[in-house]
């Protein structure tokens, strides 16, 4: 009586055959969603121009600029205009803290939010609750309250601006620490997008 020998696969083979049809299977699913992964990686670089170049979302960290803006508004910031032209009086504008509010404990990384009252070569002054521009009294219907404080006249250095809080008695601004270099500006608040029931365009 023969025995007769049965042909066992070979282990080698099938761990072979196992990897080379994962890869296919991963080969295909690479190919069935490779536009997908192209037009999300497109939209991320995209994104990411858009923030560093064109716009980006703030908040509001402060009741400074109460009663324009409250603390936790989330707004739109844009960065294109002040390409063609200056900051303009009556901006509202976002700005990286300038050297005299590090040397205050500010950190670099935090923003400040402030309207500009003065450009460069203008005079700005605070006597009897009015704030002075060049000298003619400002006509503020947006403030909180008329400051209570003085400030001896000055002259705006060039390539830099005076900026102010709206909640005047409650602002750290160019009244406390000087001028704003205008290097340090991000950009221009524009749009308030959160909360919603005070959505809309901010008026300058």
């Amino acid at each position: 009586m023969t025995s007769q020998k049965t042909n066992s696969p070979d282990p080698a083979t099938t761990t072979q055959e196992t990897k080379t049809s994962e890869a296919s299977g991963w080969l295909r699913l690479w190919r069935s969603q490779e536009e997908n992964i192209r037009l999300v990686a497109i939209a991320l670089v995209m994104a990411l121009i858009i923030r560093i170049f064109v716009a980006e979302p703030r908040y509001i960290p402060s009741d400074s600029m109460i009663p324009t803006l409250h603390t936790g508004d989330r707004l739109v910031v844009e960065k294109v205009s002040y390409w063609f032209h200056p900051a303009e009086t009556g901006d509202i504008v976002v700005f990286e803290p300038p050297a005299q509010l590090q040397s205050m404990g500010y950190h670099k990384n935090q923003v400040f939010i402030k309207r500009v009252i003065g450009q460069p070569g203008d005079t700005v002054s605070v006597k009897n609750g009015r704030v002075y521009l060049n000298g003619r009294s400002l006509s503020e219907d947006y403030i909180a309250e008329p400051p209570a404080y003085q400030l001896n006249s000055v002259q705006v250095p060039a390539e830099s601006y005076f900026v102010m809080g709206d909640n005047r008695n409650d602002s750290n601004d160019s009244h406390v620490w000087g001028f704003l270099p205008q290097q340090n500006i991000i950009g221009r608040a524009v749009f308030r997008f959160f909360p919603l029931d005070r959505m809309g365009f901010i008026s300058n």
